[in-house]
């Protein structure tokens, strides 16, 4: 059985919404990089599982103002669903309401998700608020969110995009906010790296093959690579590269939550706090990184190129300032001080404008 099959089946073994069900699926930064990429392509494939209430509602959000039309066209490209009448339906229940960030515009999106809810008759109702946004507003439109979309008579959820702040001081501060806001059960912190599927068979692959149960440890493996190449640089996302950098964009998140399911012991459950307490053992495990072994590095053009993406460098990106150091490449050897993985280096790689992808 495949992990995503098993983990919509999860240990309730039924549907997650009943088909009669009035969901309402609002993405807030809609015309972003991350919802062409991922959520819109990954809301078409719930939609074709049926995963989702075939009378569903998605709502895209944003400052930007573009039409449906538009926005089908942006996300064309990432589309696994290659029906056209799979695609034709799931657009159908996309609408865009064009507003900013503050008390006015999220009005403007409780209007919209009212005006939707009008026309089921279903007493079962959940909103859901997916933030593909920059951390640095995560704060300021929760507060807008449960000021003007919040109801006390719908299940409402909100859905907080990785970096989860950007660092210590920040992410404690978040989580005080978030917490203050709304009730740890109506709050979902993911990473979207994990609905990879190849991320997600990783513990199918780990626990439900006792070949590789009898192996996977420090006698029989010499070291582990865990490599994330992309081989284009920014991609219209300068702006927000530059104040992240490829450890926070990338290694911090998406590589070490890898690790962790490399590295983890057999979770009690596939429940998420299951797997989440697992994880985060493997964490408490890991000696601190020493700068000996870490190599960082920023790519430049290459005159011999084919494309014009190819012969532009990092800083010649619309955006990044001209002495920018930010990191777009990142080497780190980590070692995790447990029973099992004493002695093995865990090698992450992670970069922007390679070779190869």
């Amino acid at each position: 059985m495949e992990a995503l099959e098993a983990i919509q089946q999860g240990a309730a073994g039924k549907p997650i919404f009943d088909p009669t069900s009035c969901v309402i699926y609002t993405v807030l930064g809609a015309s972003g990089d991350l919802a062409k990429k991922k959520i819109f392509p990954a809301l078409c494939n719930l939609f074709e599982k049926k995963v989702l209430p075939p009378s569903c509602q998605i709502i895209g959000f944003a400052r930007s103002k573009v039409t449906i039309p538009e926005l089908a066209e942006k996300c064309k490209n990432y589309m696994k669903a290659k029906d056209e009448k799979v695609l034709e339906e799931f657009w159908s229940r996309v609408t865009y309401t064009q507003g900013g960030y503050d008390s006015d515009g999220l009005g403007k999106l409780s209007h919209s998700i009212q005006k939707l809810e009008k026309k089921h008759s279903s007493k079962q109702r959940f909103r859901l608020f997916y933030l593909a946004l920059p951390p640095t507003v995560f704060i300021n439109v929760c507060t807008q969110l449960k000021q003007h979309c919040w109801s006390k008579n719908v299940s409402c959820r909100v859905i907080v995009e990785k970096p989860f702040g950007r660092d210590m001081e920040t992410s404690n501060e978040l989580s005080a906010a978030l917490t203050g806001l709304f009730r740890e059960h109506e709050i979902y912190r993911i990473d979207h790296y994990l609905g990879k599927e190849m991320v997600l068979n990783l513990i199918i692959l780990r626990f439900g093959n006792e070949l590789l149960r009898s192996v996977w440890n420090r006698d029989k493996i010499s070291n582990v690579v865990i490599t994330f190449k992309e081989d284009f640089g920014t991609a219209g996302r300068a702006g927000y590269f530059d104040t992240s950098g490829i450890i926070r964009d990338v290694m911090q998140n998406h590589l070490l939550q890898i690790l962790c399911l490399v590295a983890m012991e057999r979770p009690v459950s596939v429940d998420a706090s299951d797997i989440r307490d697992e994880k985060v053992k493997v964490l408490k495990f890991i000696k601190p990184i020493e700068l000996d072994d870490v190599v960082i590095g920023q790519y430049v053009g290459n005159p011999d190129g084919k494309t014009d993406d190819a012969r532009t460098g990092y800083k010649e990106d619309p955006g990044v300032p001209a002495d920018s150091k930010t990191p777009t490449y990142a080497m780190a050897k980590m070692h995790i001080d447990n029973d099992r993985w004493a002695g093995v280096p865990f090698i992450l790689k992670c970069g922007k404008a390679l070779n190869e992808r």
